[in-house]
């Protein structure tokens, strides 16, 4: 997605090019100057304009050309950034710029050519060093600037975690939900101002936080412990049903597997969850890759509500809730991947409208229960092809003394792919 409005993707355009490097972007360390490369320090030195935030134009300290702080948030310095083309401007970031830095939105206005990059080590390279950890084997997510149920579906026994704070008060608030969720005998690390010369790493129990004041520049390490009953989110579709908040209007756990199965999710992929109720297939559907999205439609405010709590409670995962009845609710709504209409479908332009907006290629699926349902399954069948199928599911249940099975109401579903 564009980090960039249409003023300044029309600025990035009608700039003429400058037809060298006029950018340099140049990663620091705690050290300051100190850790730089002859070549960083050169690139520095030699620009007319210098922009960062406050603690990177103290860390370079004085420098030839005139240095500024960029404004916040960072979006507001890419205009001011562009009417510089052409002139020797360098911008200063931590550590390496293109990992949860400012490199990628810098990119996304700035050709390659026109840039040049002095990186550094990564925080997240400069903890696994640290700690002895292949850092491929560690979970990686920010939470800076970010909600901190982030870190919920990284929950997982055995597994190890780098985090990037938001401020000194983030490792205590992320130790509070270690341990409501069963992980308090985790080893918790915090790691602050890795790199410089205030460096200092400490360690202690999840549930037995006691590090005191905490730099607001620090990264915490997770060493994950579950207890027998902890609250592990699985990693598998079909979430039992009490993950959820709802009102008994829900995708039951044994339809909602089968269901994402159809969809076949793809990595960084929009999914339209139409008539959404709590909201449990886009959710879902996030969970299954970090960069998925999914906008939930659902008419009821009160339902439309509900997916926002459940969306928190899940990993402050990437759904929209959009409180409206389709068709209208879809309007003007960026095109998805792929669909799923689990209420509405006998409703007028409903389906026309989704099929409208629908990418080629892309998948769509529809459940039903009555008959009205099935009939016009039947009919967009016929004319869309694809494929219809009744899944029956049945429980034990006590009968008396004894028990048996209870059938559920049967799902006629229709999956189909727009050419």
């Amino acid at each position: 997605m564009s980090v960039l409005s249409p003023e300044m993707e029309e600025l990035s355009r009608s700039a003429p090019a400058a037809g060298k490097p006029w950018l340099s972007l140049v990663g620091l360390g705690e050290d300051g100057r100190a850790g730089l490369s002859p070549e960083a320090l050169a690139a520095l030195d030699g620009a007319e304009l210098v922009y960062g935030g406050a603690r990177h134009i103290a860390l370079i300290g004085k420098v030839p050309g005139e240095a500024a702080e960029w404004p916040q948030p960072f979006r507001n310095a890419l205009p001011m950034i562009l009417t510089k083309r052409g002139r020797k401007v360098c911008v200063v970031a931590t550590g390496d710029p293109f990992h949860y830095g400012i490199g990628a939105g810098l990119a996304k206005a700035i050709p390659a050519e026109e840039m040049q990059i002095f990186p550094q080590l990564s925080c997240f390279a400069l903890a696994c060093n640290r700690l002895r950890w292949p850092q491929e084997e560690c979970g990686r997510v920010s939470l800076h600037g970010r909600a901190l149920q982030r870190i919920i579906p990284y929950l997982q026994p055995g597994r190890r975690v780098l985090a990037l704070s938001w401020d000194g008060t983030t490792p205590a608030r992320v130790a509070e939900i270690m341990s409501a969720r069963g992980f308090g005998a985790s080893r918790l690390v915090v790691m602050e101002a890795l790199g410089g010369p205030r460096e200092q790493v400490r360690d202690c129990r999840a549930d037995q936080f006691d590090l005191g004041e905490v730099d607001p520049l620090n990264l915490i390490a997770l060493d994950l412990v579950a207890a027998p009953d902890a609250r592990i989110l699985p990693l598998a579709s079909g979430l039992d049903d009490d993950w959820f908040e709802h009102d008994g209007q829900i995708t039951k756990a044994d339809i909602r597997a089968i269901t994402l199965s159809a969809l076949r999710p793809r990595a960084g992929e929009l999914l339209w969850d139409i008539g959404a109720g709590s909201g449990s297939i886009g959710l879902e559907w996030c969970l299954r890759s970090p960069g998925n999205r999914a906008i939930a439609f659902e008419e009821n405010p009160e339902r439309a509500a509900r997916i926002g709590r459940n969306r928190m409670a899940l990993g402050a995962l990437a759904v929209e809730s959009v409180n409206g009845a389709a068709p209208a609710a879809l309007a003007g709504r960026p095109a998805p991947d792929a669909i799923f209409i689990g209420g509405g479908i006998t409703d007028a332009g409903v389906f026309e409208a989704a099929w409208a907006a629908l990418k080629p290629g892309g998948r769509l699926v529809a459940n039903v229960v009555t008959i009205e349902g099935e009939a016009r399954l039947a009919a967009l069948y016929a004319r869309h092809g694809g494929s219809l199928r009744r899944i029956g599911i049945s429980h034990l249940d006590a009968v008396g003394t004894m028990h048996g099975w209870r059938a559920a109401m049967p799902v006629t579903q229709w999956r189909v792919v727009k050419a």
